[in-house]
């Protein structure tokens, strides 16, 4: 139906005839005179109907031309030539095409938003095909595609094998609720749709494919957020005989050429920081290194003073008192320090004590009078405090207080303008293999249950499994882990004891991961992996906050499908045909 795009359009094509299929941008009707921007995803071009001497039927192009509405999709003949008046905002600023046919193909009704408007993300979820048709969702998008095309030619080129992996599978626990999926052939037995690839990735290298690959959808059935979906997707990498270094270097090359071939963006090199560290300076595992900021450690500081809510965390095991010097932030006042103290309680913080200092140096604490003239000045120069600053303080449990003091980090680092520009990667290794869950009195995985510990002795994972540090590792950019793996377990011993550390007896173990445990039985290999987070790469890419912007048809954090109406009921007699019949809600 077309010869050219219309935001192809350029001097090179003056003089010669052109056909053009797109929507109505904008329509103006000046007596006789008409201007149609048209668009396609590539772009906007002029189109000008105007009455001239001589060209037959341009009366009837004239009278077409001045009744298109906005995003009518229309039909465009017409020849190319250079403007009067350029337009140096659109690449085919520099010409226009005069029509001598128009067709309206598809009249549009008043739409529900116009493209320039900000509607509300509901009102865009809803006609999401209006909302993708705008030119800054088309951007986003086909930066999407063009990640995922130079991560496939890189890996094509260098062998990597593509493979695709059930989706209908076994329910496994890896961390997350499944997807259930009733199985008509069999009564009362259900698939489970797949929280990743992950153990027929372990297989395919027990089976001797060396280096795979996929662009792998996963589905977990979990709480959504700006950065969560129900269905995602990754790139899933699985290499055997391979050691942490062999994959992180593979792959730090890989993400490094794609960011220059698809925004010019040069990454650099990825230093390296272990968890313990990442957690005592930043209060988090994937911390934004555009924030100077960093956490300092009190505990020694603060043990003689009166103040008991410091006394009795610091030096305990388990425990942290630790304090956040932010430069400037004395200008904050008592009502933005308690919005800082509200920000903190989302992340279990009870309270939070802190120490202003004016430009004069004049001191505004609640907790100064607990402590001896030279020990407080001894605490404010141990964590770098001058006049102008404000330091806040947490104390508590380790984990719970790196948290909030890693989250006010972030939102201070925000307010005041210090995020610096740019991009700054990480590797972040050396997880604990375990967490603690109190409420159950067990160990979960911090990764995932085939992750390997460090130390390749059963006995001693056994002895030492609260301290014990994992294979695991995250690449972080920016703050936002953009993936994650870890060298896997490759033998049925180790695996069992990590399964029974974590609470999976020998018969569930077996019940429900028996094909990997024989499957390590018959000389699996070394093997590890990673897998990248396509949706938050593309986000981050696109420059947007949220990963519903690179995705085509995303659910809401309510889990709806707003377009489609999903989820919905189904007939009894379609649930009576796989087995299922839905329970009446109860009261409460």
């Amino acid at each position: 139906m077309r010869t050219h795009f219309c935001g192809l359009i350029d001097e090179s094509l003056i003089g010669q005839t052109v056909t053009l299929c797109g929507w109505a941008d904008v329509a103006r009707d000046l007596g006789g005179l008409c201007f149609i921007d048209l668009r396609d995803h590539e772009g906007i071009v002029q189109v000008v109907a105007e009455p001239e001497q001589g060209v037959e039927g341009n009366a009837e192009v004239i009278a077409t031309a001045a009744k298109v509405g906005y995003e009518d999709c229309l039909h465009v003949t017409g020849e190319v030539r250079r403007r009067e008046s350029p337009n140096a905002k659109i690449k085919t600023g520099q010409v226009e095409v005069v029509a001598r046919r128009i067709e309206v193909l598809n009249k549009a009704e008043p739409l529900p938003f116009h493209a320039h408007e900000n509607p509300g993300e509901d009102i865009r979820l809803q006609y999401r095909y209006l909302d993708l048709r705008t030119p800054e969702m088309q951007r986003k998008m086909r930066t999407r595609t063009k990640l995922v095309q130079a991560l496939r030619r890189w890996l094509d080129a260098r062998g990597f094998q593509d493979i695709e992996t059930p989706i209908l599978t076994k329910a496994t626990p890896e961390g997350a609720r499944d997807f259930l999926v009733p199985a008509r052939m069999h009564p009362g037995e259900f698939y489970a749709l797949p929280q990743s690839p992950q153990l027929f990735k372990q297989i395919l290298m027990v089976a001797g494919f060396d280096r795979y690959y996929q662009i792998a959808r996963c589905f977990r059935d979990e709480a959504l957020r700006a950065d969560r979906q129900l269905e995602f997707t990754q790139l899933d990498m699985e290499f055997a005989w391979v050691s942490e270094r062999d994959v992180q270097d593979t792959t730090e090359a890989m993400i490094r050429e794609v960011f220059k071939e698809v925004i010019d963006v040069d990454l650099g090199e990825f230093p390296r920081m272990t968890y313990a560290e990442a957690m005592r300076r930043y209060g988090s595992d994937k911390p934004d290194l555009r924030i100077a900021l960093e956490l300092v450690d009190v505990d020694a500081q603060v043990k003689g003073s009166e103040f008991k809510v410091f006394t009795d965390w610091a030096g305990v095991d388990g425990g942290r008192v630790c304090a956040l010097c932010v430069p400037g932030g004395a200008t904050l006042s008592r009502k933005q320090i308690d919005e800082y103290a509200a920000h903190a309680a989302k992340y279990g913080a009870r309270g939070l004590a802190y120490i202003k200092l004016s430009e004069t140096g004049e001191v505004s604490s609640p907790i100064a009078k607990f402590f001896g003239d030279e020990q407080f000045a001894a605490l404010v120069a141990h964590v770098g405090a001058g006049n102008g600053d404000i330091v806040f303080f947490g104390a508590g449990q380790y984990a719970t207080v790196s948290d909030f003091m890693g989250a006010l980090r972030l939102k201070a680092g925000k307010d005041f303008g210090l995020v610096e520009a740019g991009w700054k990667p990480l590797w972040v290794t050396d997880f604990p293999m375990f967490e603690w869950d109190a409420e159950e009195g067990r160990y979960v995985a911090l990764h995932h249950p085939f992750t390997a510990p460090a130390v390749d002795d059963v006995d001693g994972l056994r002895a030492n499994a609260r301290t014990a540090v994992s294979r695991g590792y995250d690449m972080v950019l920016n703050g936002n882990e953009i993936g994650g793996g870890s060298i896997r377990i490759h033998r049925t011993a180790m695996q069992s004891a990590v399964f029974e550390l974590l609470g999976i007896g020998a018969e569930e173990a077996q019940a429900k991961f028996g094909f990997l445990l024989d499957a390590l039985r018959y000389g699996a290999p070394p093997h590890g992996g990673i897998a990248f987070g396509i949706d938050r790469i593309a986000a981050l890419m696109a420059g947007t906050e949220s990963i519903r912007d690179v995705i085509a048809f995303p659910k809401t954090t309510t889990a709806q499908c707003l377009m489609t109406g999903a989820p919905s009921p189904i007939p009894d007699a379609q649930l009576a045909e796989v087995h299922v019949a839905v329970r009446p809600k109860t009261a409460g």
